[in-house]
Parts: structure tokens; sequence; C-alpha cells
């Protein structure tokens, strides 16, 4: 038999386990610390892409897009405007540089001077 039948065999001893837990428990909550905290960036950093995305495509465009080629986004009094200018050319408020992907979604170059995405489109940081 595989464990003692009588009084006289050596005593069953449970091994301490306790450090192999609490190794166990901290080890595991730093890993998934760390990847709820790179989940979370993922998260922000594609509401961004979206936000951004949505303005552009909501924005005043006069021309049809190339893409690859770089464009800039203004805020005027009637909304917003996508312009071939530069912002050094043009006396309007900047919001960014943005460039037309293959995928057709706007990638975002530069932001503007001055200008906070959180503050723009609510989102938390």
């Amino acid at each position: 038999m595989p464990y003692p039948v009588s009084t006289l065999s050596p005593p069953i001893v449970p091994n301490d386990l306790s450090s192999f837990k609490s190794r166990g428990i901290s080890e595991v909550q730093r890993d998934l610390q760390q990847k709820l905290r790179e989940l979370r960036e993922e998260y922000l950093r594609a509401i961004d892409h979206f936000n951004w995305n949505k303005l552009v495509y909501e924005a005043s465009i006069q021309f049809e897009p190339v893409v690859g080629q770089t464009y800039h986004l203004y805020a005027m009094r009637q909304g917003h405007v996508l312009s071939m200018i530069a912002p050094h050319e043009w006396p309007m408020k900047h919001l960014a540089t943005v460039r037309l992907n293959v995928d057709r979604q706007w990638q975002v170059e530069q932001l503007g001077e001055g200008v906070d995405p959180r503050e723009m489109f609510g989102s938390e940081s």
C-alpha cells in the first residue's frame, strides 16, 4: 500500500506550501496587472484612432484624397476642414496632420500645437 496502515508506521507530514502559494499569487498578480495595463493602453489607442478617423471623414473635403499623401485638418467656424494647405501657410486652427493609408484609414502624423485628443474626444487618460 502507498500509505501507512499501522500506528507504528512513520507519520505523514504534509509539505508546507505557503511559500509556493504566496510566490505564485504575487507572480500571477504582477503578470496579469501588466497585461491589463497593456490592454488598456491598446484600447485607448484604438479609441483615439477611431475618433480621429471619424473626425476626418466627417470634415468638409473638397477633393479626393490620394492614398499615402499627407493632409491637414483644421477647425473652422462651420466645422472641420481637410486641406492640402500646410499649417504655416494658413492661419486657421490646425488640429492634426494626417496621412491616408492603403486601408483607407487616417493615421495621425502630427498633432496641432496645443491640441489634446483627450480633451477633444472626452476620453479618459
